[in-house]
């Protein structure tokens, strides 16, 4: 079968190889793949040198093989998935605990999107607990991961203001409800919960907008730039304001039961994927460097052509 896997090489990152077809164990799922999406972290992750490891954790397209130990969607279902790796090919076995059924209505385009960004989104919500009338400050913004926190976030009830470097990419945030400022100094804070996602010098600025006793959740570091906090300039801002680290995968809740939850919002017509860049393929290269510069925003999404 066909696959994308990297060449080291900083031009073109992926290409196209001829590879086995995977053999799925007892508890996975043969997925014949029909869309995909790319996430920066997996621009970066690409740089490094990983033999044998392919990239790819979102997907959609239909089942052709069950799960040998019964679990899962049936053979010919249509799915949403989040394999551990090897996504961007014509197939990939994925964990029945991470595939999810999709409804009619739902196109695999748009679930492709959903995986990586949306499992994100919403569990660092939930981490934050209620959220009904708190004033919420968002970093990074105009990614698939703040696309999916702003309007989930203003659904429920919150105040939210999103830091976005252009107010081109952060159209469709100001769209969901949220006050769309360039950076964090310019947002009129206090804020009760800080997520924050771009690390380096904006750290503190952004931790400098919390109220008393509020909360910065830090999610991820897109700038790659290292944080460096003073002690006593953070002593001298908000009052026993707290720090917590976020990651994804610390879960108590299932791959397959939130990505279940993200298609039913979808359905619903409560949630609605940001697809900045869509086409076949072919172009994921490209794609990826668009993503890399901050070209794209929202979410990309490939499509196979077979």
């Amino acid at each position: 079968m066909k696959a994308l896997v990297p060449t080291g090489g900083a031009a073109a990152s992926v290409a196209f190889a001829d590879v086995d077809e995977p053999e799925p164990r007892a508890g996975e799922a043969l997925v014949k793949v029909a869309a995909f999406s790319v996430n920066r972290g997996e621009t970066f992750q690409l740089e490094g040198d990983r033999p044998g490891w392919r990239p790819g954790k979102d997907v959609a397209g239909l089942v052709v093989q069950a799960a040998a130990d019964g679990t899962g969607p049936a053979c010919g279902t249509r799915v949403v998935g989040h394999p551990p790796a090897a996504g961007w090919a014509e197939y990939v076995a994925v964990p029945t605990a991470s595939l999810a059924e999709l409804p009619g209505p739902v196109p695999v385009e748009t679930a492709a999107a959903l995986p990586l960004a949306g499992l994100t989104a919403l569990r660092l919500l939930r981490s934050a607990g209620p959220l009904a009338g708190r004033r919420i400050l968002i970093t990074g913004a105009s990614g698939g991961v703040g696309h999916y926190v702003t309007e989930l976030a203003a659904a429920s009830g919150a105040e939210v203001t999103a830091v976005s470097a252009t107010p081109e990419r952060g159209r469709r945030l100001a769209e969901f409800g949220a006050a769309v400022v360039p950076d964090a100094a310019s947002a009129d804070g206090p804020f009760d919960l800080v997520l924050e996602s771009t690390g380096g010098e904006r750290f503190a600025a952004a931790l400098e907008r919390l109220r008393r006793r509020g909360t910065l959740i830090w999610f991820g570091q897109a700038s790659r730039e290292p944080v460096t906090l003073d002690f006593f300039r953070f002593f001298d801002g908000p009052e026993s304001a707290t720090i917590r680290h976020f990651h994804y995968e610390d879960s108590d809740t299932a791959n397959a039961e939130d990505l279940a939850v993200l298609v039913r919002l979808v359905a619903e017509g409560r949630l609605h994927p940001e697809i900045g860049r869509a086409a076949g393929w072919a172009q994921t290269a490209a794609v990826l460097t668009d993503l890399r510069e901050r070209r794209v925003r929202g979410n990309a999404v490939l499509t196979i052509d077979r």
